[in-house]
């Protein structure tokens, strides 16, 4: 159920959200050599190596991408979910350690 309701949610999303339209000035700035200098003098190779990563990883919560990381989140929580339904005895209050009530 959690699967279905999860992989329809994504379907949704998927075909409704329009694919993602980049901002032409936004990504004129980002990949010009000014402000990629101006970034490593500010904040070194490494700020520069973030800031490529958040613009990556933001790019999963924006348009179709959203519709398939919902997908891949409700695979992996429903994975879980079902590792942890599976071994009830071992997460039941009763049976901690040191109880001997068995």
């Amino acid at each position: 159920m959690l699967l279905a309701i999860g992989l329809g949610a994504a379907l949704v999303i998927y075909l409704t959200i329009p694919e993602d339209v980049v901002d032409p000035v936004v990504e004129g700035i980002r990949s010009s050599k000014k402000y990629m200098r101006e970034m490593r003098v500010i904040g070194g190779s490494a700020t520069l190596m973030l800031s490529d990563f958040a613009h990556w990883f933001a790019g999963f919560w924006r348009g179709r991408a959203l519709g398939s990381t919902v997908a891949v989140l409700t695979v992996v929580a429903t994975l879980i979910f079902r590792f942890v339904a599976a071994r009830p005895d071992i997460y039941a209050p009763d049976r901690a350690p040191g109880n001997k009530s068995s």
